[in-house]
């Protein structure tokens, strides 16, 4: 069975024989990760995941992420996950097409204080957890988005059953269990697409509960299918409109690593639509141009992009919610013309009810545009023509942070440092948490986390 390989690698993997490409890609997307959800917590985001976690109360496993009182473990993961993803600023695997960290960090940091665990495990516990997100993602990809379904939400529970395992002390029996019973809180509907709700920033936080919940319930003894991923009932005979390879989880487990694939975003919005802002970014001169003299902009869009970042409103009404905005194409393409940028504030209130952005939009063409591979990494090409009949031409082979084009560690920490608005103890927080493996608990993290996000009034 491919749970039993699956959980006999994350029981028996040794910390200190993990790569140290492996080391260094987990260290730096648990600095991303804290780096959103600080960002998130400041700017009011995710309130309605720590209120919950809060009630749920429970005793004090836990603090989540950027909080300064204890819960349970499951209360503090939940909450910490929400924050994570609230911006849609978090990593993304172009392949699987999953928000890793989102379903990873949170279960990591909070049964690593349950268990009082060293940097070194909460570390090995996340790159677990990484890779395990990644691989189910890419035995279909885009299968679980053809259903309706966020991929981040259907193996978000697994991953994170897998770290809350690991950190447990679950054997190898106990672990098959936990994903079994993972398998069956799989879910995340991306109907938010057609409204203005932003349910998708939820799916992270219930994701990682339930999967602390399943591997709780394997340890209790409850016992869940071995056959969860492949069976004919299983995980994606279920939910994935797509063939789907399971036996792709294990395929070379332990020597190819998919967390050193995973990509950073350098924009807060749909991962689908970053191709196209780098491909009409490259297409504008250095001195910009003025969106008033645009007559037409064409855009190539990859088939599978179209039903998410290109929906009936897109470019045709204004976004109907900070969070809709991050998936209108058309919108996020205009306001880029208009503010030679798209960064956090890009999505405000103020900024999604602009008519001249709206306007701009309106003359955004969508191409469909089908190439080989996963729409994550599909080039990117632009054609701006203006009202004197001159045309701007943009062309990227895939968006920057993805792995074929990764911010470098420089970069990285300059978005660090912004989504903590650049408070003076956020370079501390950053080099504790690229050196984790030298850290003998999270306390100083957390400590820090919480000092540079204040609670918002």
């Amino acid at each position: 069975m491919i749970s039993q390989t699956l959980a006999e690698w994350a029981h028996d993997l040794v910390a200190d024989a993990l790569p140290a490409e492996v080391v260094h890609a987990t260290a730096r997307h648990l600095l991303d990760g804290v780096g959103n959800a600080v960002a998130a917590r400041r700017l009011g985001y995710g309130r309605a995941g720590f209120e919950v976690a809060d009630a749920l109360g429970g005793p004090p496993e836990a603090r989540p992420l950027t909080g300064m009182r204890a819960q349970s473990a499951p209360a503090a993961a939940m909450a910490t996950a929400v924050l994570v993803h609230a911006l849609d600023f978090d990593d993304t695997h172009a392949g699987a097409l999953v928000h890793p960290t989102a379903v990873t960090l949170p279960a990591a940091f909070a049964v690593g204080q349950q268990t009082r665990a060293t940097g070194t495990q909460v570390l090995a516990a996340t790159a677990i957890g990484l890779e395990a997100a990644c691989r189910l993602g890419l035995a279909s990809p885009h299968g679980f988005h053809s259903r309706g379904l966020h991929a981040t939400g259907v193996v978000g529970p697994l991953a994170a059953a897998l770290v809350t395992g690991r950190l447990t002390g679950l054997t190898t029996r106990e672990l098959v269990d936990a994903l079994g019973i993972a398998g069956s809180a799989g879910g995340g509907l991306l109907e938010f697409l057609d409204t203005d709700a932003d349910t998708k920033a939820l799916h992270p936080g219930t994701a990682t509960l339930n999967g602390i919940l399943a591997a709780r319930l394997a340890a209790a003894g409850a016992d869940g299918p071995p056959s969860v991923l492949e069976g004919r009932r299983g995980l994606y005979a279920a939910l994935s409109a797509r063939e789907a390879d399971p036996a792709a989880i294990v395929a070379e487990l332990g020597t190819r690593w998919e967390a050193t694939n995973i990509g950073i975003k350098p924009y807060p919005s749909c991962q689908l639509m970053h191709v196209t802002l780098d491909a009409v970014a490259a297409a504008v001169p250095e001195a910009g141009i003025d969106p008033a003299h645009v007559a037409d902009i064409e855009v190539r869009v990859h088939p599978d992009s179209l039903p998410i970042v290109c929906g009936p409103n897109a470019g045709v009404a204004a976004p109907r919610s900070t969070y809709d905005g991050k998936f209108d194409l058309p919108w996020s393409v205009a306001a880029l013309l208009h503010d030679g940028t798209v960064d956090i504030s890009t999505y405000t209130p103020d900024s999604i009810a602009r008519a001249a952005v709206l306007a701009t939009a309106r003359r955004v063409r969508v191409v469909e545009a089908a190439t080989d591979g996963p729409a994550a990494s599909a080039p990117g090409r632009a054609v701006i023509t203006l009202d004197d009949g001159r045309t701007l031409h943009g062309h990227v082979a895939g968006s920057r942070g993805t792995s074929a084009f990764p911010l470098d560690d420089a970069q990285l920490r300059a978005k660090f440092l912004a989504n903590c608005a650049s408070h003076d103890r956020a370079g501390e927080l950053a080099d504790r948490i690229l050196a984790l493996a030298d850290e003998p608990d999270l306390s100083a993290i957390l400590d820090l986390a919480a000092t540079i996000a204040p609670v918002p009034n």
